[in-house]
C-alpha cells in the first residue's frame, strides 16, 4: 500500500465515482444558490441542470473558498494513519484557496514533523486540474514515489492547456467582468470571447469570435497550434461543459476527426458549481498537453 495520498479539491470538476474509483480524495469548497448555503460535492445534492437553471431563472449564485481549519480537518486523518500528503490544488491566480493549504500544511507539520505535506499551485482550474490529477494519478498507479511524483505535478503543470469559451454572456456582465453595453452588443452579434489560463494561472481573453460554430473551430484549432505532437497529439483529452453537453459533445467530435492519433480518452464532464457560479452555463472548456503556457 501507498505510504502517501494524492489529494485536491472539488474544484477538479471530474465525476465523484472517478476521483474514488482513482483514489483521490478531496475537500469540497461552498457555494450559496438564492438563499440556500451547499458545499461543492460533486453534484450529489444539487444537480447540474437544477443549479444552472435556477441560474438562469435569476438566482444568484456565489462561493466561497476553504478556510484554514477546513484544510487541517481534511488532511489530519491521512496524518494519523502514517500517510504523507501530496495536494494539488486550485490555481493561485484564481482563488486563495491554495494559500489557505499551504498555511494548514505548515501549522500540521509541527504536530506531525515525522510526515510530509506538499502543497502544489496547479496553475489550473476545473478539469485541467483535473486533468493533471488523473495524468499523476496514472503515473502513480505505475508505481512512482512521493518525491518523484512532485516532480512531475511542478514539471508537467504549466504543459496543461486550458481554453474556453462561452456562448451566453449574460454572467460575464453579471459578475462585472464585461460592461453591460458590451454584454448586450456581444449577445446581438452573436460574440463568443475565447480565453485561456496562462502561466499565472489567470484566465486571459484572447479573442472575440463572432458564431458559435466558428468559436468550436477556433478552439480546436488552438489545440492543434499547441498540442504535443501537433495533428500527432496522441493523450489524453477532457472537456469540461455548463448546461451545454451538446456544444461539448461538438467539441469533442472535432477533436476526434482532427486528432486520428489519439488514444487516450476524451473525457466530457460537467462544470461544478464553484467554477459554474462565475461561468454560468453555456461555456465550453478543451484541455489536452501542450507547448508550456506563458
Amino acid at each position: 500500500m501507498s505510504d502517501f495520498v494524492l489529494t485536491s479539491s472539488s474544484t477538479a470538476d471530474l465525476p465523484k465515482a472517478y476521483l474514488d474509483r482513482r483514489g483521490i480524495p478531496y475537500v469540497c469548497f461552498h457555494y450559496r444558490l438564492g438563499e440556500e448555503d451547499h458545499i461543492d460535492d460533486l453534484w450529489e445534492a444539487v444537480d447540474a441542470s437544477d443549479f444552472y437553471g435556477r441560474m438562469l431563472g435569476g438566482e444568484d449564485a456565489k462561493t466561497s473558498q476553504v478556510n484554514v481549519e477546513e484544510y487541517m480537518d481534511f488532511f489530519r486523518p491521512f496524518l494519523e494513519k502514517g500517510k504523507d500528503i501530496l495536494h494539488i490544488e486550485l490555481s493561485s491566480g484564481l482563488s486563495g484557496s491554495y494559500n489557505s493549504a499551504r498555511l494548514a500544511a505548515e501549522d500540521l507539520l509541527e504536530a506531525f514533523p515525522d510526515r510530509k505535506i506538499t502543497v502544489v499551485d496547479s496553475r489550473g482550474a476545473s478539469s485541467g486540474l483535473g486533468f493533471l490529477l488523473a495524468y499523476l494519478a496514472d503515473q502513480r498507479d505505475a508505481g512512482l514515489g512521493y518525491e518523484e511524483l512532485l516532480r512531475l505535478a511542478e514539471e508537467k503543470k504549466l504543459t496543461v492547456h486550458h481554453w474556453f469559451f462561452s456562448t451566453d454572456l449574460t454572467f460575464y456582465v453579471k459578475g462585472g467582468r464585461i460592461s453591460k453595453t458590451a454584454g448586450f452588443l456581444g449577445g446581438m452579434l452573436g460574440i463568443c470571447p475565447l480565453l485561456n489560463m496562462d502561466a499565472a494561472g489567470c484566465l486571459i481573453p484572447r479573442e472575440k469570435i463572432r458564431g458559435k460554430q466558428r468559436v468550436v473551430r477556433q478552439i480546436v484549432e488552438r489545440m492543434l497550434e499547441h498540442a504535443e505532437g501537433r495533428a500527432d497529439y496522441k493523450g489524453k483529452v477532457f472537456i469540461s461543459q455548463s448546461d451545454c453537453q451538446s456544444d461539448a459533445e461538438e467539441v469533442a467530435a472535432l477533436v476526434k476527426e482532427t486528432f486520428p492519433r489519439i488514444d487516450g480518452e476524451i473525457m466530457v464532464n460537467s462544470i461544478g458549481p464553484t467554477i459554474g457560479a462565475h461561468t454560468g452555463p453555456g461555456t465550453v472548456a478543451l484541455f489536452f498537453f501542450g507547448d508550456e503556457r506563458v
